[in-house]
């Protein structure tokens, strides 16, 4: 080949190379979002509601594996503000995360772009306001990642598919419940439970909140985005077929109702099989003396009649919330978000590095009541953590280790108050133990990952609980409660760099400390593990004009 030939094909091919590259990039979704005041009633009672684009709830994204998501938050409130996108694992980017131990909030009157990949995930997930008390007044919607085409889903496709956001809800403003918790008081019970921000009158006026035609198949996905209250979720004369759970599939099994405790989301198949009329959605508090439930309507198309006020009822007691835990399990012929089987990572032939024993407490420092992780209540710094470990100045904002790994005795009400950053070793298997000496549910969530969520018992835990953990078919999952005089055993491997929050996902507990930072870097400071910092970050505290550090490289 002569050399002028030669040279024209090497060019072609290059040429060629550098379009498929740019074909080859997943694709972005692009969202612009006004996050303002605005009035709203849900429980019939005129409050300050925080509305984006003008909606309550928020608009839901609707994304695929892999998708960038571009995010350009205007933050028209009177104070600063941060939205944090639950259960989605920003694989070696937290400084997406948008908590305040990762991000700076967002100044009033300003703007920030947050731009995240939904990285190797599926799944059922939602966002929030992660600031001051701002998901008391809104803020929050649902966030989907929809399996690629080429990814086999256990289920055919459904006719359409419906979010529903269900939580408690409090018709004081978001400020005054700060104030409460402030002053040191406790949260009073909510004032009543919404379904999408509504709740249906019942006397015949309500439009339905989703519509089915007759035998076809609807995915539901429904997620507890409330601030305290478990919740079980049921639909009248309709079995629901669960399918995914938190970003994984499962085995699917048929129930008739659903224990969704806060911070939490299954994904449900109903099949519109029944008389075609009205039907209700119920949702109601559980674990409470004083029941609050929430109706919304699903009309059948072609429906000739209103819905029966015969409510199916709800469970009694925690043992039977236990026992529908465990009949939880983990799909393993089902591909996730990649092609491989789930069932491909062994989890339970994995030896174990370290053994992490969290005990939740709560007692009065300075009068006031706080809530603790080994005895220490979170406190947020001016500086984000994260950014204060980039800049390599952690000592002057917080310490690391300043609990045990053996957790506290029972019964023991010391407190105190620092922020709360475990050294965690990269890629280190890890066994979690959450233990609730307390008379109230715990439900638990860790940013940045997914584990395996092998055992919820009563009593104690002890090395010798270990024969009762599922090693096998045991849920990849976010969250998990804790019963009361329980525990509950995760397993999972440090591999995803950054500065990850464990906390309580009752958000009295979490605001008023009951919450870590888990740190967790590479060795080699490398890109390979972990992203540099954005350009145009927020920064703040004693970072703010200081030179960045030298960026990290293969």
């Amino acid at each position: 080949m002569g050399s002028g030939l030669f040279l024209f094909a090497l060019l072609l091919c290059l040429s060629t190379a550098s379009l498929w590259t740019v074909r080859a990039e997943d694709p972005y979704l692009f969202f612009t979002w006004k996050v303002t005041y605005g009035t709203i009633s849900p429980l019939g009672v005129p409050q300050q509601g925080i509305l984006i684009n003008g909606e309550f709830p928020g608009p839901n994204i609707n994304s695929t594996t892999n998708n960038n998501v571009v995010v350009n938050i205007f933050n028209h409130l009177d104070e600063p503000f941060l939205i944090h996108w639950s259960g989605i694992q920003h694989r070696k980017n937290c400084w997406q995360d948008g908590l305040p131990g990762t991000t700076c909030p967002i100044p009033a009157g300003t703007n920030f772009t947050y731009h995240f990949q939904v990285k190797d995930q599926i799944g059922s997930f939602f966002y929030y306001p992660s600031t001051a008390m701002h998901r008391a007044a809104g803020g929050f919607g649902g966030l989907r990642i929809n399996s690629r085409l080429l990814i086999p889903v256990p289920y055919a496709d459904p006719e359409d598919d419906y979010t529903v956001l269900i939580g408690d809800w409090y018709t004081k403003s978001h400020t005054a419940l700060k104030q409460l918790l402030d002053s040191g008081r406790t949260l009073a019970r909510p004032d009543g439970i919404l379904i999408n921000g509504k709740n249906a009158k019942g006397d015949g006026s309500d439009e339905p909140l989703f519509t089915m035609k007759p035998e076809k198949t609807y995915k539901y996905r429904i997620c507890n985005v409330g601030l305290r209250t478990s919740l079980n979720f049921r639909i009248q004369n309709h079995p629901m077929k669960l399918v995914e759970m938190e970003g994984s599939h499962v085995v699917q099994n048929d129930y008739q109702s659903l224990d969704v405790h806060v911070g939490q989301c299954f994904s449900v198949l109903v099949t519109a099989n029944q008389e075609p009329r009205d039907y209700y959605m119920v949702a109601s508090t559980r674990f409470m003396k004083t029941i609050h439930m929430s109706k919304a309507i699903i009309r059948y198309t072609n429906g000739k009649g209103p819905a029966s006020s015969d409510l199916p009822e709800a469970p009694m007691g925690w043992a039977w919330s236990l026992n529908q835990f465990r009949t939880f399990r983990w799909n393993l012929t089902a591909s996730a978000a990649r092609p491989n089987p789930q069932g491909s990572f062994r989890y339970g032939s994995i030896n174990i590095t370290r053994t992490i024993k969290l005990v939740n407490s709560f007692g009065n420092v300075d009068g006031k009541l706080r809530y603790a992780i080994n005895g220490v209540s979170h406190v947020e710094p001016e500086t984000p953590l994260k950014l204060a470990e980039y800049f390599r100045v952690p000592e002057k904002v917080f310490k690391y280790d300043v609990i045990t790994d053996e957790g506290i005795p029972e019964g023991s009400t010391t407190i105190t108050v620092a922020p709360n950053v475990l050294n965690a070793t990269y890629r280190n298997f890890v066994e979690i133990i959450f233990e609730n000496h307390e008379k109230r549910l715990q439900s638990w969530h860790l940013n940045g990952y997914s584990f395996f969520a092998v055992a919820i018992e009563p009593g104690k835990w002890s090395p010798e609980k270990r024969t009762n953990y599922n090693l096998l078919d045991a849920v990849s999952r976010h969250t998990i409660q804790v019963f009361p005089k329980s525990w509950a055993a995760i397993l999972l491997t440090f591999d995803n760099c950054g500065m990850w929050n464990l906390r309580s996902e009752l958000t009295e507990n979490r605001y008023l400390g009951q919450q870590l930072y888990v740190s967790v870097l590479s060795p080699a400071l490398s890109l390979r593990d972990e992203y540099n910092i954005p350009d145009r970050t927020l920064l703040c505290g004693v970072v703010k004009g200081m030179p960045l550090p030298k960026p990290y490289t293969i």
